[in-house]
């Protein structure tokens, strides 16, 4: 079985919009792209290069494979663009029927054609972005694993990871790194049921 890893670049609040450039993503109005490349450091280097260390392959939604198709196939000398072109990749798409970044695959219903991938044999599956997509997948159990890189900043505005109507449920933090930034780097996998019970008294 393939786990399903959403590895998202986030705000304090929660905000996933357009971590990586001014014109990445400017949906409603969005003016604070590019928020997130202020934070790295030699730390979070060493979490990027844990993460494409081993095989793996991707699922995007398809305005991020229009971002990364359009960059990572031309900086294959870049150890990030090398796993990213050398990776499968299923994009999740009801426009394009053809893809021009090298072994990439169309999937249409995303919920069943992405619970037979999880549920094969085969490599972990990241997801990179994709904030629509992820809010399929969420709804629909279909994420095993939150690596969450949290920058802090608060936006006060834009799409976040866990919208309005996402189902309820607790997180089991596993792993946590800090950079020498302020980033919080959590790994959370989903635990059930949220816990709940009554206040009692000091």
């Amino acid at each position: 079985m393939g786990r399903i890893i959403a590895i998202t670049q986030l705000s304090v609040d929660g905000v996933m919009q357009a971590p990586g450039g001014p014109e990445e993503d400017q949906a409603n109005g969005f003016k604070h792209g590019g928020w997130f490349m202020h934070y790295g450091d030699d730390k979070l280097n060493e979490v990027v290069t844990e993460t494409i260390s081993s095989d793996f392959e991707i699922l995007l939604g398809r305005k991020t494979y229009d971002i990364f198709a359009s960059y990572w196939p031309l900086h294959d000398e870049n150890p990030i663009g090398k796993a990213f072109n050398k990776a499968k990749k299923y994009i999740a798409t009801c426009t394009l029927d053809q893809l021009d970044w090298h072994n990439s695959e169309v999937i249409r219903d995303v919920v069943e054609e992405v619970g037979q991938l999880r549920a094969a044999e085969g490599p972990d599956i990241h997801i990179w972005g994709s904030g629509n997509l992820l809010q399929t997948l969420i709804s629909a159990g279909l994420v095993d694993e939150h690596r969450l890189w949290i920058a802090p900043v608060v936006l006060g505005e834009g799409k976040r990871l866990f919208e309005n109507g996402v189902p309820a449920g607790g997180l089991a933090l596993v792993d946590t790194k800090i950079t020498s930034t302020g980033m919080i780097i959590n790994t959370y996998r989903p635990a059930g049921p949220i816990p709940t019970g009554n206040v009692e008294p000091f």
